[in-house]
């Protein structure tokens, strides 16, 4: 399967074309990820889907490129045909610049698919459905000559998906929870010839002169029976106090209740509204469905913000394998949500002196075998971690001035720089070493008694 050979002044030179009061001749590739508001005015695009888009944008140019292995050039085209199966654009409706260039990347490879590639059972049906939407919509309004566009016949289907059916969906669902309902005993039979009375319905006029017959019989009963045979009154019983809950169990304080993993940065960009910040998708071994994690070529991720901009140079951040804090509360930082933390180490402060934030700072790296969403603990210091850290309790701002860099470059935890790990058994274990469950090591290229958080 051939790709598309551009390069970004290509695609400028297309969005030129088709947009010239929008696309100067001064306008550079860094520019690319903030055309969206000047092709389109009247769309107002939040700062996730700004981030969104310049992700798209990169992962644009990544299937122009020739030098990918052909399976993974695959894997990419299938992420990209499942994110399209459910949405028009790549952000969902709206349009944006990375439709443009991912068109203007992909079509030329489009031209030259197979129907087989095209529309076969393993086909990129929606790929092909998206390109033949952004080079004739009026929303994006291409200028494209017929002879360049990608012929399309709606017709030459090699193999047709079987639609979910809708009334059938409905019956099989309401079959499940009849089912549902009969295994946990299910409703009170009614004599046959009765149905359910409905709830508020009013009794007819036979019913009210049933029930006046039958109150005027009750009345005469009590008559006949003399007034003076009342029934005593039962005593009330009194209430007994409900027995307490007893209180949930105090886990132990220890750095195994912090959710240490290795992370794969599969892309790094810079925050749209603050010079400081990354904005990073990482792969931390999540299962689909997690909370506050998306799909990005075929992997489940997390956004991540980290303040390493300026300090950590972008290139290093592409690729590369992590340690992540993976279960911080989720925190929102200048619009944009953040999942998880970059380890990092930094130089210890002396006595009276201020950080000004400075640097340098370098990342923790876990050994080069170690996989996406291995769990690393510190030796010494086995258990499980929390689900989610109650801030409230402050449990990773105690147990963080423990983590630390060793003589040999190891990260570590020195349990006597926690003072409330000091007075019992845990303040004789010496510095416990950061490693994967393979018993790989987690080191820093060269500060030694340094800060890591």
């Amino acid at each position: 399967m051939s790709s598309s050979l551009t390069s970004p002044s290509d695609l400028l030179g297309f969005l030129r074309k088709s947009y010239p009061s929008a696309v100067s001749s001064s306008t550079s590739e860094a520019d690319l990820p903030s055309l969206s508001h000047e092709l389109f005015p009247n769309i107002t695009y939040t700062d996730n889907e700004k981030v969104e888009t310049t992700q798209w944008l990169t992962t644009s140019s990544r299937l122009a490129t020739t030098d990918e292995d052909q399976a993974k050039h695959a894997e990419r085209l299938g992420s990209l045909n499942i994110h399209l199966s459910t949405r028009t654009t790549l952000l969902g409706a709206k349009p944006s610049v990375a439709d443009i260039a991912l068109y203007h990347r992909l079509a030329p490879a489009v031209k030259s698919w197979s129907v087989e590639e095209r529309t076969g059972e393993h086909g990129y049906h929606h790929i092909v459905r998206f390109i033949d939407f952004v080079q004739n919509a009026p929303l994006f309004g291409l200028t494209v000559r017929d002879e360049d566009k990608v012929e399309i016949d709606v017709d030459d289907v090699k193999f047709v998906h079987k639609p979910i059916d809708a009334k059938e969906e409905k019956e099989r669902k309401k079959k499940e929870k009849a089912a549902a309902a009969a295994a946990d005993g299910g409703e009170t039979t009614l004599p046959v010839g009765k149905g359910k009375p409905e709830e508020g319905a009013r009794p007819n006029k036979k019913e009210k002169a049933q029930d006046g017959v039958q109150n005027a019989e009750d009345k005469a009963r009590s008559a006949i029976a003399g007034d003076s045979a009342q029934q005593p009154k039962k005593e009330k019983k009194e209430k007994q106090p409900k027995p307490q809950k007893a209180p949930p169990k105090e886990t132990p304080l220890s750095p195994c209740l912090i959710d240490l993993r290795v992370g794969h940065i599969l892309k790094a960009i810079n925050h749209p509204n603050a010079d400081s910040l990354y904005v990073s998708t990482i792969a931390c071994g999540d299962p689909p469905g997690t909370d506050n994690t998306s799909e990005y070529e075929g992997q489940i991720v997390r956004t991540v913000c980290s303040g390493l901009n300026g300090l950590v140079p972008l290139e290093e951040m592409q690729g590369r394998k992590i340690i992540a804090v993976c279960n911080l509360k989720p925190v929102t930082m200048r619009g944009v949500k953040s999942a998880a933390m970059v380890l990092a180490a930094s130089p210890r402060l002396k006595e009276g002196e201020e950080d000004n934030h400075g640097g340098p700072v370098e990342l923790v790296t876990p050994p080069a075998d170690a996989q996406a969403g291995e769990r690393v603990i510190f030796e010494g210091w086995a258990g499980d971690p929390e689900g989610v850290l109650n801030p409230k309790k402050k449990v990773w701002e105690t147990l963080q001035p423990g983590f630390t860099t060793t003589e040999g470059l190891e990260v570590g935890f020195d349990v006597s720089a926690v003072p409330q790990l000091q007075g019992d058994e845990s303040s004789k274990k010496s510095t416990g070493k950061l490693v994967t469950s393979s018993g790989g090591r987690c080191t820093v290229k060269s500060l030694t008694n340094a800060v890591v958080r």
